[in-house]
């Protein structure tokens, strides 16, 4: 009988170690929602050009730093409507592989027909971009 009762026993106790074990472990559920990063979206990009004229054709070369090297960057030029400043509209796209989510720079290159000495101003994806020389 001796042996009978060290089995329930040791019964007993392995139920309360694993339903403790269980109790207190934390569940996914528990753990409070990471924040979401913020989105490129929610940043200023930057946009380094260097614009050389010649014969009435600017040619613009900049660079832009991306999330990671699966981003392609590409690039146009046009006048304002008013001819006042050339409008660099550069479009960034990710082509969905899986990349080391580190910083990389990307070169692009343009052409447009504009009157010299006129400023340049440009776009990331449609959200107004602060420019520096390069």
């Amino acid at each position: 009988m001796s042996h009978k009762r060290l089995f329930v026993a040791a019964t007993i106790i392995a139920c309360i170690i694993i339903a403790g074990f269980v109790l207190s472990v934390p569940h996914t559920r528990d753990t409070p929602a990471e924040l979401a990063a913020p989105t490129a979206s929610e940043r200023v990009p930057e946009v380094a050009l260097h614009d050389v004229y010649r014969k009435g054709v600017h040619t613009i070369t900049g660079s832009l730093t991306v999330p990671n090297a699966c981003v392609t960057v590409s690039a146009s030029a046009s006048p304002a409507s008013d001819g006042s400043t050339i409008v660099v509209a550069v479009t960034t796209t990710d082509d969905g592989d899986v990349c080391l989510q580190r910083s990389h720079t990307v070169r692009f290159s343009t052409t447009v027909t504009a009157p010299a000495n006129v400023p340049i101003t440009a776009s990331v994806n449609g959200i107004a971009a602060t420019t520096t020389a390069l």
